[in-house]
């Protein structure tokens, strides 16, 4: 009596779903029960969370850097006197910051210093923080804050 192959091709089927389960279940057992893995996979987390430590004082140095330069930019730099003059100073500021801003994030931190500049000799500094809020990229916003709030408490 011959095997149909609709009969064979089932059990070949059947036979290679139990080797890929019990393959599946031997390598799971043995992964749960290597005290090597664990230490390991310790390793590696903590490895991962002093990059992650070191990524972040990377960062915070690097704003720290730019808003010194900022600073100390804004203070080298004369400001106009004159309404005429501060509107057309102002106009410049903001294109100048604008047009980094859409050279993509690498230019957000020169972005910072024209829109800074430019909301010191705005008349209206409130309102202005308002409008870069709806349309400044927000790293770009965030920094021009700090750099106001820091420049006003060395003021006071």
């Amino acid at each position: 009596m011959a095997i149909q192959p609709k009969t064979a091709a089932l059990i070949t089927a059947g036979v290679a779903v139990s080797a890929g389960i019990a393959y599946m279940v031997y390598f799971d057992h043995k992964r749960r029960n290597d005290p090597n893995l664990k230490k390991k996979l310790k390793k590696e987390k903590k490895k991962a969370q002093k990059e992650m430590k070191k990524a972040e004082e990377k960062v915070k140095s690097t704003v720290l850097q730019v808003i010194e330069q900022v600073m100390n930019a804004a203070e080298k730099e004369p400001l106009p006197t004159t309404p005429e003059a501060k509107e057309k100073y102002f106009m410049e500021q903001v294109a100048a910051g604008e047009s980094l801003c859409n050279r993509g994030e690498a230019f957000y931190n020169d972005a910072v210093l024209p829109f800074y500049l430019a909301l010191r000799v705005y008349p209206a500094p409130m309102e202005l923080i308002m409008i870069y809020q709806k349309t400044v990229p927000e790293p770009v916003f965030q920094m021009v804050i700090n750099i106001m709030a820091l420049d006003v408490s060395i003021r006071q």
